[in-house]
Order: C-alpha cells, then structure tokens, then sequence
C-alpha cells in the first residue's frame, strides 16, 4: 500500500489492524487508537480518499490502497486548510481526536463542499471528542470549507 504517498511493504500476521500497522509498522503514530469498537473515530484516516475507522479495518485489506495519516496531510510546511481552520478557530483541546477529526472532516468537505452546520454534524457524528463540545469544531470546519470554495 501507500502510506502518506510512499510505499510501504511490511510482512504482517492476518490479524493485524490498520491503525496497527500504520502505528507500528510505519511507525505513524498521528493515528491513535481510542476505544477499539470504532465509537470514537481517533483512528480515522483516508483510504483511497475516502474515511474509514482504522481500528475496524485489517491492514491486509488495505492492500493495493492510498492510505493519507495526519502526518501526510499538509503539503511540506503547508497545512492543509481543515488543518489551519482547527488551529485558528480553536477546534481542539487536548488533541487525542483531533487527527481522527481532521481527517473525517477532510472527507466530509470532498463529499459536500459547501455544507451547512446541519450537515457538518452529520458528517462528524462518528468521530467523538470528549473535551471541546463540538462548537469550535464545526466552527473549524465550516471556515475550512470557506477558505477551499475561495481557493478555487
């Protein structure tokens, strides 16, 4: 597979999760493991561009796949624009579900790139947070939509 644009090729045993391999085996930690029965979404990342909950998946059926971590967000020193909306619209606290967060939202805004709040806490409900009350998170992701309509 493609991790974060570089190919990876590691013997694992059948059993082994994604969010494993990509923690481990590529040594990727941004990917956490939260509650290993996909409740929370800190695992989440981008398998061919769309988002899947690590924990739930096995590194084998990623096989062949472009899996994006946090860490293969940003463009060199460039954030990504979700990335800079959660820093300046203070869409995170203590940052354990920030990376899953970031990467559902990147997802959600491919699928609707001009959505409402309605639309954002749809997008988002499967990912969790337990410290900022999801105001400044759905904050973040609208002003990221903003700002990527007015790249274009």
């Amino acid at each position: 597979m493609s991790v974060n644009g570089t190919a990876q090729d590691h013997d694992v045993e059948a059993r082994t999760l994604l969010v494993q391999y990509l923690r481990e085996s590529c040594g990727l930690t941004g990917t956490k493991i939260g509650c290993d029965t996909s409740s929370c979404g800190a695992c989440t990342v981008l398998l061919d561009g769309e988002s899947v909950k690590s924990c739930t998946m096995l590194a084998a059926q990623a096989d062949g796949a472009a899996v994006t971590t946090i860490e293969g967000l940003a463009q060199g020193e460039q954030w990504h624009p979700v990335q800079t909306a959660f820093h300046e619209n203070h869409g995170l606290q203590c940052g354990y579900c920030t990376a899953g967060m970031v990467l559902a939202a990147v997802s959600l805004l491919d699928e609707i790139p001009n959505p409402t709040e309605r639309d954002v806490r749809l997008g988002l409900e499967g990912n969790l947070c337990r410290c900022t009350g999801y105001h400044n998170i759905v904050k973040s992701v609208l002003a990221a939509a903003e700002t990527m309509r007015a790249a274009k």
